[in-house]
């Protein structure tokens, strides 16, 4: 991959957008814009009018609950005979595998589903671990092991060679500075994507209110600015500076919206990185970015959030989405005494399913899934803060 650095211009100045979106400030800039510019009426070259697939979908589509699925009592008996299969092995967790972790009869369920990510709605909701019958270490296993066989590949999610990260509320012994991000606070995320094929969470841990997940089919989103913005499509498929976040290089250009030679739509990116979080500001020496992908980060946010489906995701749920096709976001939440919000996450691939990458994105896929060997990857019983998250590059 070739990095492109750029010189900031010296009166260059970031828009006035911050990292949680402003309706007002949105439709202004969107006014000032169609007025002030003469922008493209026409789509890029090679680039859909409009998608036509069981991933573009909007809340409305679905019945309450359809994308979920039950585990049986002979499921659950499986995955309890699984861990303990596996914990006599003395292995490290690093080697749980569907061979290790062995599920005869549930294993061809999961790869349907599986299916169903890359073919169908994008996404599944598995329920039935009961969280209370197992120890930490167990219902590590047991959601490892299962994914296993939704997704044969774990991702790194830091440098450390974490492959499974503990998502909750950390500021009561974290500093701001370390955190970073709002996925170790209780503060709503915006909708956006992570690295990889297949986000999932397990649910240890609900809150006391709020936290509510929630998706958008970003094929949908693609749809509504083909028809309605077309020069929005233009600017999301043009190099962006993404911020580097304190890694070596500060900073790195690629677009976030690609259509493969698949007949494939993919878009990633992550708010943050060109807004800013909280009492982190972007990185100093980088780009500003322009008008255009200001109104186009909000775009993407706002068209989501028109969309969105909100996921019942009970304490022992398991929740899989096809993050190459799905944005995904969460509510602010509260935690108590009693209830505190803790889900798991994992970055899966499956690669016999796996659609084919835009060049620009597969040098970092493959130091998500193919930089670490097994027995060295770190999966923590308890929370961590990630050390390196955007490019995995040690700053010098």
């Amino acid at each position: 991959m070739t990095v492109t650095i750029l010189k900031t211009p010296s009166n260059s100045v970031q828009p006035d957008i911050s990292y949680h979106p402003d309706l007002q400030n949105y439709n202004a800039r969107t006014k000032r814009r169609l007025q002030a510019e003469s922008l493209a009426q026409v789509l890029p070259q090679g680039f859909p009018r409009r998608l036509e697939s069981p991933l573009v979908w909007e809340a409305d589509d679905f019945k309450l609950d359809e994308w979920v699925v039950v585990l049986s009592d002979s499921d659950i008996l499986e995955v309890d005979s699984a861990i303990e299969k596996f914990k006599a092995t003395s292995q490290p967790l690093g080697l749980i595998s569907q061979d290790t972790f062995p599920l005869p009869t549930l294993s061809p369920k999961l790869h349907a589903q599986a299916l169903e990510l890359f073919n169908g709605r994008g996404f599944f909701v598995l329920r039935g671990i009961q969280v209370d019958r197992y120890s930490r270490l167990d219902s590590l296993i047991a959601y490892v092991g299962i994914s296993a066989h939704v997704g044969d590949l774990r991702g790194r999610q830091d440098l450390s060679g974490m492959v499974l990260n503990h998502i909750k509320d950390l500021r009561a012994t974290h500093s701001d500075q370390v955190i970073g991000t709002p996925a170790y606070t209780t503060d709503k995320q915006v909708f956006h994507t992570d690295i990889g094929d297949i986000v999932s969470l397990f649910s240890l841990e609900e809150a006391a209110e709020g936290g509510t997940s929630r998706i958008s089919s970003s094929w949908r989103v693609y749809n509504e600015l083909a028809e309605t913005r077309p020069d929005l499509i233009h600017t999301l498929s043009e190099p962006w500076d993404f911020d580097g976040l304190g890694n070596d290089p500060p900073y790195l250009s690629r677009p976030l919206l690609y259509y493969t030679t698949q007949q494939k739509l993919i878009i990633g990116y992550a708010r943050r990185h060109f807004t800013g979080f909280d009492d982190l500001p972007r990185s100093k020496g980088i780009p500003p970015i322009t008008e255009a992908q200001a109104e186009a980060l909000d775009a993407l946010h706002f068209t989501a959030e028109r969309y969105n489906l909100g996921l019942t995701f009970r304490r022992g749920d398991i929740q899989y989405i096809n993050n190459l096709s799905i944005f995904h976001s969460r509510d602010a939440f509260k935690d108590s005494g009693t209830k505190t919000r803790h889900l798991l996450r994992l970055w899966l691939r499956n690669e016999e399913l796996a659609w084919d990458l835009p060049s620009q994105l597969k040098p970092f896929w493959e130091k998500v899934y193919y930089d670490l060997k097994p027995e060295d990857q770190q999966i923590p019983l308890e929370p961590e803060v990630r050390l390196g998250f955007a490019t995995f590059k040690q700053k010098k």
